[in-house]
């Protein structure tokens, strides 16, 4: 019955005369994504990724299967963070795919460079290395611009603040759910270079 009335309507009044109330609700997962966005990550991470906090990461425009795989490591505890673990904590498989989804189509803001001096310090590092310590480009896997990989974290743009908390944490190896080799990487990098590599990269587009 109800499909021979919408055959009915549209013979009479046309597919163009359909009223708004016709229109396809937004789907369940959608507004779980946008539940979770606002009561949970806006807090810290801003409605769009952008974080305004130095101590908060940006996450717009970052790959969508790393932003799933810290979620899920936070959850399940093999990344260690309070207020994080808080945070995710019950959520499913599907509403941290969706999260991730949802701030990876976020686009990345413009940058602005930090410290020149320091920049150019963290440029050299960032494109060269340190030979001299052992210490590897960066761009040989972050890329040159610092746009990452599915696998391995987008860089460019990120909070220099941020960025220098994870180096020492990694150097320290007290993150270690990420790839080993940079606890190797962070531990033979000066104060000054990891804060110029933080700079540089900060400034990145």
């Amino acid at each position: 019955m109800k499909a021979s009335f919408g055959l009915w309507f549209i013979a009479v009044f046309g597919l163009t005369s359909m009223p708004a109330f016709a229109a396809p609700p937004a789907s369940a997962a959608a507004s779980r994504v946008a539940e979770i966005v606002g009561t949970r990550c806006a807090l810290c991470h801003g409605p769009d990724g952008e974080s305004a906090s130095a101590v908060y990461p940006r996450l717009a425009a970052q790959h969508p299967d790393y932003i799933a795989k810290q979620l899920k490591d936070f959850r399940d505890g093999r990344r260690k963070s309070d207020t994080m673990a808080d945070m995710v904590k019950g959520l499913a498989d599907e509403d941290i795919d969706g999260l991730a989804g949802y701030f990876s189509g976020k686009k990345a803001a413009s940058r602005q460079s930090g410290d020149g001096d320091l920049a150019a310090v963290g440029k050299f590092i960032f494109q060269r290395g340190n030979s001299y310590s052992g210490v590897p480009a960066c761009a040989s896997c972050h890329g040159v611009n610092g746009h990452g990989t599915h696998q391995l974290p987008r860089l460019a743009g990120q909070h220099p603040a941020y960025l220098e908390i994870q180096l020492k944490e990694f150097s320290k190896r007290e993150r270690t759910n990420d790839n080993a080799v940079m606890h190797t990487v962070a531990a033979k990098l000066t104060e000054l270079e990891t804060r110029a590599v933080a700079v540089f990269i900060g400034g990145l587009q």
